[in-house]
């Protein structure tokens, strides 16, 4: 019998996930991609990839089109449907990312999971994987401005709860192990727990058409406690890197002087007091962390998540002792590319490319666990099933508030009581998580 080696990559951007996949002994046989940046930037590293045989389609894809683009994968590619490969893509994350807009099921880009899941239907691979951002776990299918919450507006739909568009997201992929008989297995990943110097936290769904629960396990943690290995820092990410000339955006005048006043390790809080309100300005009247704001880095502790942009005010990346934010190069060492795979475009461009990758590591255990199950012979006991694989986190969701109001301080209508009130007067009872089952994936 051959095995399960090959992988057909959709939304495939600068290949993080694929890379990570083939250093698990996969091979990445095609490659769909419509930004012309990202396409060259492929073409470009193809000498340095295991697999000679590349077939690159560089093609927007659209549920119009996803039937002609498989035919025309298969084609090349000479596979088959119903074949023993593995279908894997991050559909576009923007319409789920609590940095944008939060537009959710609204947005145009969100069609990039129906054409994920229809181009499932058409091939039939014998996995699958699907990677997105931690906040489609609490994305609304309409998402009310925080400003028009609470006493004195209207209640909530159901369509504007917590959860309310990842819901629709698992009914869909209910559908898909009911009709084609796929266990699929879902959670959130950490890819520092997996060998990456950075907390970049993942959902992850994972596929088998044989019915087998393919979850991979965590081989690093916070302290090294549990036997495992310590997990790697931003020293450990950029250790040997150097850089004549590194790329990077530069920061403002007035950023500059604030950040020269922040010690390795921490934020706009490490600020005289004097100095905060107009440092961040009107986000200081709001309130949560804010921990990205001023942020400056910490040598000792992994990456936060590497963001397209690492100069935004919001998310902000700045190296740990000098004023400027992390060179494309340090993001990409971050992200576990090779030193070689050299990145197309402008600045700016080279940057999207990059953090919109995942981080080798993480692919590489979900390849890993994938070849473990593909080895198995027979069908497996989870068929026709959707799992969560960490009971912790479903419980978590299913407890979680149906909305996030202001604080009392920035709401018109300051009462907690009546503000408990309209929360327990919308929409329904949360209970719509609790038909899927959970697997201890520990």
């Amino acid at each position: 019998m051959s095995t399960t080696k090959n992988i057909i990559s959709l939304f495939s951007g600068a290949l993080g996930l694929d890379l990570g996949l083939e250093n698990a002994g996969l091979v990445l046989k095609a490659a769909v991609e419509c930004d012309q940046f990202a396409v060259h930037t492929i073409k470009n590293n193809r000498k340095h990839l295991k697999s000679k045989k590349l077939v690159i389609v560089d093609k927007p894809l659209t549920l119009e089109n996803v039937g002609e683009i498989c035919k025309e994968v298969l084609q090349k590619t000479r596979l088959k449907k119903n074949g023993r490969y593995i279908l894997v893509g991050g559909p576009p994350c923007q319409p789920f990312s609590t940095a944008g807009k939060r537009a959710s099921l609204k947005d145009t880009r969100s069609c990039g999971f129906k054409i994920f899941l229809k181009a499932i239907r058409i091939l039939r691979p014998k996995f699958f994987v699907i990677e997105n951002v931690k906040g489609m776990l609490s994305a609304a299918k309409r998402h009310r401005p925080l400003a028009e919450r609470g006493p004195g507006f209207p209640l909530l739909s159901p369509d504007e709860e917590h959860g309310s568009a990842f819901q629709k997201i698992l009914n869909d992929l209910k559908k898909i192990c009911e009709d084609l008989g796929y266990c699929v297995s879902w959670g959130l990943l950490n890819s520092a727990d997996y060998g990456a110097p950075q907390t970049r936290e993942r959902v992850i769904f994972i596929g088998s058409l044989d019915g087998y629960f393919v979850w991979p396990g965590p081989t690093h943690s916070k302290y090294g406690e549990y036997g495992k290995k310590k997990w790697e820092t931003l020293k450990d990410g950029l250790k040997g890197l150097k850089e004549k000339l590194p790329k990077y955006l530069e920061f403002n005048n007035r950023v500059c002087n604030y950040l020269k006043l922040i010690p390795e390790g921490n934020n706009w809080r490490s600020l005289p007091k004097k100095l905060r309100s107009s440092a961040i300005g009107s986000a200081y009247k709001s309130w949560g962390g804010r921990s990205g704001f001023l942020r400056r880095l910490s040598w000792d502790r992994p990456s936060p998540t590497i963001t397209n942009n690492p100069k935004t005010k919001a998310t902000m990346l700045c190296h740990p002792t000098e004023i400027r934010p992390l060179s494309i190069r340090e993001c990409a060492r971050l992200q576990q590319f090779p030193d070689y795979w050299d990145f197309t475009g402008s600045i700016a461009a080279q940057y999207r490319q990059v953090g919109n990758a995942t981080p080798l590591a993480l692919g590489h255990a979900i390849g890993a666990a994938i070849r473990n199950t593909a080895r198995k012979k027979g069908k497996g006991p989870y068929r026709r099933r959707l799992y969560c694989a960490d009971p912790q986190l479903l419980e978590r969701i299913i407890r979680r508030p149906k909305t996030t109001l202001n604080p009392p301080r920035m709401r018109k209508n300051k009462s907690t009581k009546q503000a408990t009130k309209w929360l327990n007067g919308s929409a329904n009872k949360r209970t719509f998580f609790k038909r899927y089952q959970a697997i201890s994936a520990a």
